[in-house]
């Protein structure tokens, strides 16, 4: 994951990886001990200041709200929140980190107004806040966005420093779609606000980042998540592809199938037998007819709307076709699946 925090005024320094002439910029302590980041668990220090002040700015945060951060680190951005919000929830599973947050904001008298979570960001179910602000650890950012923009807690906006990559594939537009895209944007809007270098962080990653804003739509498709989440699943396994393509692979045959003969008989069991083959080239039939009446057959996912995997989601509803076995949409369902 990326941290955010740097140490400003503390008594902790990174060992072999932040030289002095950072810690000079941010203020020295009296005295000094061992604090390890670890580039195999993605911690990388965000340490350019306008960057931190860009975010905090650009995230519109009012007197009033709450402010939920996850992987603070040891807590350069949530120094920050904290001198314009009401209250700061952060979310940090690394015990070392928590230490030297609380440590840091006890300094600057601020401990009235933080509430730590020391607890993965992942499994633990997001208190009420209005506002997302973070510099999101890398390795858990679809299923952190997955939670966040399909989970039960309201919020007004997320302000997100991610990796430039994943980034880009949020902001793809409709002639380059990717499943992250279209499931994201279902239900928000993203905006990019700036990109942000690896040189900015130490140590220094790969890879450079950006800033992005998403806020959740006043108004969003009536559709079943559950279904869409599936649907979306089997047409960006491989985006190039042709959906007349994709949807003639005998596994996704067999899957449709099998849900296909569930919700026929309204029984959880009956579609678990292995349909002979007879069956499958009928039902199959099925599913090319409902592609090639709304003009889908020869059209390629990475090319479509989202209105128009709506349309076609519809079709095949309309059909008796379905993508979700009867049951509840879970938070921990995660949309990132490699498409080519």
């Amino acid at each position: 994951m990326v941290e955010s925090g740097i140490m400003l005024g503390t008594t902790r320094r990174v060992v072999g990886l932040i030289p002095r002439s950072v810690r000079q910029v941010h203020g020295d302590g009296d005295g000094e001990e061992a604090l390890r980041f670890y580039k195999s668990r993605g911690q990388h220090i965000l340490v350019n200041p306008r960057i931190l002040d860009t975010i905090v700015r650009k995230s519109g945060i009012n007197p009033t709200d709450t402010v939920l951060e996850i992987g603070p680190g040891t807590g350069n951005l949530t120094l920050k929140l904290l001198e314009v919000a009401r209250k700061v929830v952060a979310i940090e599973i690394d015990h070392r980190m928590v230490q030297v947050l609380e440590k840091r904001v006890l300094q600057r008298g601020l401990q009235d107004k933080l509430r730590v979570i020391e607890r993965d960001a992942i499994r633990v179910p997001f208190p009420r806040f209005d506002l997302l602000v973070a510099n999101i650890p890398y390795g858990i950012s679809s299923p952190l966005l997955f939670k966040l923009v399909y989970g039960a807690t309201p919020f007004r906006s997320a302000t997100l420093l991610l990796q430039k990559e994943f980034a880009r594939r949020l902001l793809a537009t409709p002639c380059d779609s990717n499943r992250l895209s279209v499931n994201v944007n279902l239900v928000a809007d993203v905006e990019l606000v700036m990109d942000v270098s690896k040189r900015d962080f130490l140590p220094s990653p790969q890879v450079d980042s950006s800033v992005v804003i998403i806020r959740p739509k006043p108004q969003i498709p009536n559709v079943d998540l559950s279904q869409w989440n599936l649907f979306t699943m089997i047409c960006f396994r491989n985006r190039h592809k042709t959906l007349g393509a994709l949807f003639k692979l005998k596994g996704n045959v067999s899957y449709l199938f099998n849900i296909f003969n569930e919700h026929r008989h309204s029984s959880p069991h009956k579609g678990d037998d292995a349909p002979d083959e007879g069956e499958l080239t009928s039902f199959k039939e099925k599913i090319i007819l409902v592609l090639r009446t709304g003009g889908f057959e020869a059209k390629r996912p990475v090319k479509l709307s989202i209105e128009e995997l709506l349309h076609l989601l519809s079709l095949f509803n309309q059909a008796g076709i379905y993508f979700n076995r009867r049951r509840h949409f879970k938070s921990e369902d995660n949309f990132n699946v490699d498409d080519d």
